[in-house]
């Protein structure tokens, strides 16, 4: 698509350092919003190994007690976008402390919650407040960091969002280790509430005000427009993690359709020259967005799901506990932390090329985790499984990471909040088409076969799959890149009447 050039502060993310004065508690500050959306992260994955109890306790049916975690999904994704608009148009350090401090109390009620309806509606409620403050996160730290500190600062995010969505199994599990008898499981929520106040007294002192970029200005019909488009994409995958997708197909397409009416208002009010909820110059002339915007969907398609599959798998496959379970996996997540704060120093130098070689190594890992698992004498096969697994967690660390920075560098700061909502909305979508999908696929080998084995390889496939395509679109990016920095060969006609040519002769 040819799209017309973008302003200078568009394109050139030194065009925003003139007056830019940093700001002395940002590494503090960057601390206060790592916190919170570890916690807000973790809560997606932390609840799955629960469930069993909860279900027990509270006299719960599967898909009422599915419902705590899709739930939770679904109200994380619909916020994104609207929350990520209205921080830039008012404040983003408001609007996060006020979700944080929204989340602590959902939190409360969670645990608190006496039966499984109230429990639903908390997680529901504690969704919301948490896809209001994640755009926070990434916004507030292209607000705070120029050049190669914001690298590192996206560095330090990107490990972030790789270890909370691996370490929730590990974290969960122990929790209910330490948290013995039958209402331990409220522990899992209850656990939010010191960190969490914490984090929104640490927040008053040290997170910067935004320069308000147009009060009122909030897209009502675009917010509209893309929350209904949302909803009907989600609302059958979580529906099938909980029961079945059933009749609810035709769902997918009233929610391209939504999306297509969203797209062309977004256009009208540019034209207008009024404030878009979305900015469609966001994906045809910011460099790398359109295109981080895929890998990240992509990839999380298959990063989602695999940690379901995976708890699954050990859990009633080999009968291992929740904290066995969770330890399994722990090597991804370890070296996913590692790498990607390494990764956070490296973008700058070598870019889009990071994302290929931790999508290469991610594949490689997880491939041969699957073949290890499914030929290796079952006592021994999840611990010597465990470097290779270590070894996808590096390459994950690799991705996550570079490829956040990489798609928001370029992003002006003053549309940072609703950008990082919408490159996180395409990330929970993937995750819920991955969390939908993969069990699914899991369950369905199973029930043909009653073979653990065969339905692990064949949802660690389904995830494969997803990541070749991430690869497939981070190699025709980094070529192309290659390709913009290689010098163009002149003719020999072009160099002969050149006139340096002609001094030299």
């Amino acid at each position: 698509m040819t799209a017309s050039a973008p302003a200078a502060g568009d394109r050139d993310p030194g065009a925003q350092e003139a007056g830019y004065e940093p700001d002395p508690h940002r590494w503090r500050a960057l601390w206060v919003t790592l916190v919170a959306g570890f916690m807000s992260l973790l809560d997606v994955t932390i609840v799955a190994v629960a469930l069993p109890t909860i279900q027990r306790d509270l006299h719960a049916s599967p898909a009422q007690v599915q419902w705590v975690v899709s739930g939770y999904a679904l109200t994380f994704a619909l916020a994104l976008v609207t929350a990520g608009r209205l921080g830039d148009a008012l404040d983003r350090r408001r609007i996060f402390l006020l979700a944080l401090s929204s989340f602590v109390l959902c939190s409360a009620a969670c645990g608190a919650a006496p039966g499984i309806t109230l429990l639903v509606l908390a997680r529901l409620a504690q969704g919301l407040a948490a896809g209001f403050m994640a755009p926070q996160n990434s916004a507030l730290i292209q607000q705070m960091f120029r050049g190669a500190e914001r690298g590192r600062a996206f560095g330090f995010f990107g490990a972030t969002v790789g270890i909370s969505s691996a370490a929730g199994p590990l974290t969960g599990g122990a929790i209910l280790a330490l948290a013995s008898g039958e209402q331990g499981w409220r522990w899992i929520f209850y656990v939010n509430l010191p960190i969490g106040i914490l984090a929104v007294l640490l927040g008053r002192r040290l997170l910067p005000r935004t320069q308000r970029s147009g009060r009122g200005q909030v897209d009502l019909p675009g917010v509209l427009f893309l929350g209904l488009g949302v909803l009907a994409f989600m609302y059958p995958l979580v529906q099938a993690e909980s029961g079945g997708i059933g009749g609810l197909w035709w769902l997918f397409v009233v929610g391209a359709a939504v999306f297509a009416v969203f797209v062309q208002w977004q256009r009208h009010l540019v034209t207008r020259g009024a404030q878009p909820l979305l900015d469609p110059r966001l994906f045809s002339t910011v460099r790398g967005y359109a295109v981080g915007a895929g890998v990240g969907t992509l990839y999380f398609i298959g990063f989602s799901g695999v940690w379901l599959v995976f708890a699954l798998f050990y859990q009633r496959g080999l009968g291992f506990s929740p904290l066995r379970s969770g330890l399994a996996v722990t090597p991804f997540a370890l070296g996913s932390a590692s790498a990607a704060v390494i990764a956070g120093r490296l973008v700058d130098r070598f870019g889009r090329l990071l994302t290929v070689c931790g999508l290469t190594g991610v594949i490689a890992g997880l491939g041969g985790t699957a073949l290890l698992l499914r030929f290796a004498p079952l006592p021994i096969a999840p611990w010597i499984a465990a470097p290779v697994l270590f070894l996808g967690g590096v390459g994950g660390g690799f991705v996550v990471s570079p490829n956040i920075t990489m798609t928001l560098r370029d992003v002006p700061v003053r549309m940072a909040g609703a950008a990082g909502g919408a490159l996180q909305t395409g990330q929970r979508l993937g995750a819920a088409v991955g969390t939908a999908a993969l069990p699914g696929l899991f369950y369905l080998v199973l029930s043909r076969t009653d073979d653990y084995r065969r339905g692990l390889v064949a949802a660690l496939g389904c995830a494969l799959a997803g990541m070749v395509a991430s690869l497939a679109l981070a190699t025709f990016d980094w070529q192309r890149d290659r390709r913009r920095r290689q010098p163009h060969p002149r003719c020999p006609d072009e160099v002969a009447n050149s006139p340096v040519h002609a001094r030299q002769t």
